[in-house]
């Protein structure tokens, strides 16, 4: 059971972090010479596909992660200080997905439904700049996760 709780992890990690890498390096720049409308539907598309990955990699994470703190370590009280820094980081890429979602996500649907491009537009911006902190917490998230073991703390 950790063997697979292990690997749907790293998977689930791979899935979220390198999608947002890909939708900000390849996807975005490749995108911003369409025209408004196209581009907005372009996203409207690639976020109703993506999230629903995000959503599954945000419930899989945590189920993942304390199967293996209480297989690994025997609960949180055993937790090196490599995976309690990742659990709090991890908790946070969730809340800051939850707001994305319910917030600028949620506005960018309102604005497509609507006719309101502007209004699109601008939560598509804030989904960016939402989106590039949480890029930055899962690579950061990563690198102590490959690392980690390694501390000599």
């Amino acid at each position: 059971m950790l063997g697979i709780s292990v690997a749907l992890h790293a998977l689930a990690a791979i899935v979220w972090v390198g999608g947002m890498g890909f939708a900000l390096y390849a996807l975005r720049p490749a995108a911003f010479p369409l025209d408004g409308p196209i581009r907005l539907a372009l996203w409207q598309r690639v976020f109703r596909r993506f999230f629903a990955w995000v959503w599954a990699a945000a419930i899989l994470l945590p189920l993942t992660g304390y199967v293996m703190v209480w297989g690994q370590w025997g609960g949180l009280g055993g937790m090196p200080l490599h995976a309690h820094l990742m659990q709090g980081i991890g908790w946070i890429m969730i809340a800051i997905f939850l707001y994305l979602w319910f917030g600028p996500y949620r506005r960018f649907r309102a604005g497509l439904a609507a006719g309101d491009p502007p209004a699109a537009a601008a939560a598509l911006e804030r989904i960016r700049q939402t989106v590039t902190v949480n890029l930055a917490l899962g690579l950061i998230n990563a690198a102590i996760g490959a690392s980690g073991r390694y501390w000599t703390v």
